[in-house]
């Protein structure tokens, strides 16, 4: 077959090759790269467009006779599996991996690889029985929580009532009994909300509105020990938010700052910013840029190494008291603004990193329409 046959433009198959949670490259013939999903371009610290048309193991390295296993995987049309070897694109340690090869049924001259980080394996199994298990837990604590509110109403009418005729060391029996029932009406209630937001309603606004509000409505409670730093950039332009839901997020963040630093307090940074370098792929397969950011930054104790790849999951908490609900909502809230958080996290230094699209511009007929 001619280099012109099989060097011909190939069609990728959009949604489920940006959607694999796993490094994919397509290889040709030539062993150029002809295509690159969004998991490979981070495992390799490089854009697509940056790596197509570039020799493939001038990019990557693989402790196997991989071009023997590519040429094999080709003459015998079947796909065929590498246990257990080393894998590097030259600025990273070299990461043990499973490396599948499968030549592509549409055009048997470009192969696909597949790269299974064993790490990233082993991840991708305990989120999902996490996340099952979750969904299962939130879905019977939402049908128990409004039964279980009313009768504890009731108990701690009862105890209010009794605690009128009480000694003074009798009655911190039923202020145990108020104070316990309020907690456990508090922690039906973050269930149900978890459950139950609403779709945000979006419209073009300033971030920094929504920070302010948090950062004041911190400072005269739970963050009053707290000394908060604002580092703004005020040219950002508006994003497009539900005021409300996102005032939520930030405050939710930085009620776990102040609550992490402990009584002694601590320093939260609110720092905005712009950075084009995040884009996602949505489920039609069309990138999209996430440049406004907002990073709130704390100087605790940090989270704990064993919990941190799964603290957005629901009922992972790094406090004794804690619901595991907090983050959980706030990274329910932030994907339904199709946005994108993270966290990066060391003993002194916990930075949450919120990403979001910029508003659309309305068009200059509404403007005038509305202003005349």
């Amino acid at each position: 077959m001619s280099p012109a046959t099989y060097r011909q433009p190939y069609q990728t198959p959009g949604v489920v090759w940006a959607s694999l949670p796993l490094p994919a490259l397509l290889i040709d013939r030539d062993s150029i790269i002809r295509e690159v999903n969004p998991a490979g371009e981070i495992f390799l610290n490089a854009s697509a467009r940056t790596l197509m048309g570039q020799p493939a193991f001038d990019r990557i390295a693989i402790d196997a006779p991989i071009e023997e296993a590519l040429a094999r995987a080709r003459s015998n049309q079947s796909a065929l599996f590498i246990n257990d070897v080393d894998v590097t694109s030259g600025e990273r340690p070299p990461v043990q991996c499973t490396v599948q090869l499968a030549p592509m049924h549409d055009n048997p001259d470009i192969v696909m690889m597949l790269i299974s980080p064993r790490e990233i394996a082993d991840r991708l199994g305990r989120s999902m029985g996490v996340k099952s298990a979750a969904k299962s837990a939130i879905g019977m604590a939402e049908m128990l929580a409004h039964e279980i509110k009313n009768p504890l109403a009731g108990i701690s009418g009862a105890a209010q009532l009794l605690s009128m005729n009480l000694t003074t060391e009798d009655r911190e029996m039923t202020d145990l009994i108020v104070e316990e029932t309020r907690r456990i009406v508090k922690l039906l209630e973050q269930v149900e909300q978890f459950g139950n937001v609403r779709p945000p309603d979006r419209r073009s606004i300033n971030l920094h509105d929504a920070l302010d509000r948090a950062r004041r409505s911190a400072m005269v409670g739970f963050g009053a020990h707290m000394t908060i730093i604002e580092n703004y950039d005020p040219s950002l332009p508006n994003t497009l938010a539900d005021p409300d839901q996102l005032m939520q997020v930030f405050l939710n963040l930085i009620k776990n700052a102040s609550e992490a630093a402990g009584p002694g307090g601590g320093t939260i940074r609110l720092r905005s910013f712009y950075d084009q370098s995040l884009r996602l792929r949505r489920k039609a397969g069309a990138p999209a840029t996430l440049p406004l950011n907002v990073e709130i930054i704390d100087d605790g104790p940090g989270i704990p190494p064993e919990i941190a790849a799964d603290i957005f999951e629901p009922f992972v908490s790094g406090r004794e008291n804690g619901t595991g609900l907090g983050l959980a909502l706030v990274s329910k809230i932030i994907s339904d603004h199709e946005g994108w958080i993270s966290v990066d996290s060391v003993p002194g230094r916990t930075v949450f990193r919120i990403s979001l699209p910029i508003a659309p511009r309305e068009p200059a007929s509404k403007y005038k329409k509305e202003t005349t």
